[in-house]
């Protein structure tokens, strides 16, 4: 028998699922709908966590809150130790600005006035640019995520503007 939080998380999961795809269907081109709804679906669901939308630790295991210091946890040439690091963080990068742009555009802006160390102005761009980086690890075993990822970076306007309607139909907004 199905554990009452697990049959709650399918529901959950499920209508975020249909809006995403109601939302997309009217906004985005029919060739990939399924996979970029299936991934904003989990995206939606995976930052219900708090945990998950800070997921980003520095080297002392501290929440890394602000884009800037994120971008810097994720260059290979300041805190990244690894490729691999530079890909996970600028995958939450983009994920984390899909995010809050899509569903909350204002935490955005108050991020920007709490944090001094934050640079960044133009948060669209920076999520195309890392979904980007994360689309050039086109190699095994990235290689067949690369493409989903060139396409989220792509369209990430257009994907801002569907996860605002779904978020509003699903009253998370």
């Amino acid at each position: 028998m199905a554990h009452p939080e697990e049959s709650a998380w399918k529901e959950l999961s499920s209508s975020f699922q249909t809006v995403m795809m109601d939302s997309l269907r009217r906004e985005y081109p029919e060739g990939s709908r399924e996979e970029i709804a299936d991934y904003l679906t989990m995206l939606l669901a995976r930052f219900m966590r708090t945990d998950a939308i800070f997921a980003i630790r520095d080297s002392e295991g501290q929440q890394v809150t602000s884009i800037g210091e994120m971008m810097a946890e994720g260059d290979i040439s300041l805190r990244a130790d690894s490729f691999e690091r530079e890909r996970i963080v600028h995958r939450h990068i983009g994920d984390f600005l899909l995010f809050w742009s899509g569903v909350y555009p204002g935490f955005l802006r108050q991020l920007r006035l709490r944090s001094e160390a934050e640079w960044v102005r133009d948060y669209a761009r920076q999520g195309r640019e890392s979904y980007h980086l994360v689309s050039t690890f086109d190699y095994p075993p990235y290689d067949r995520e690369a493409p989903l990822f060139r396409r989220l970076s792509q369209d990430f306007e257009v994907l801002t503007f569907c996860l605002g309607q779904a978020s509003h139909k699903l009253n998370l907004s």
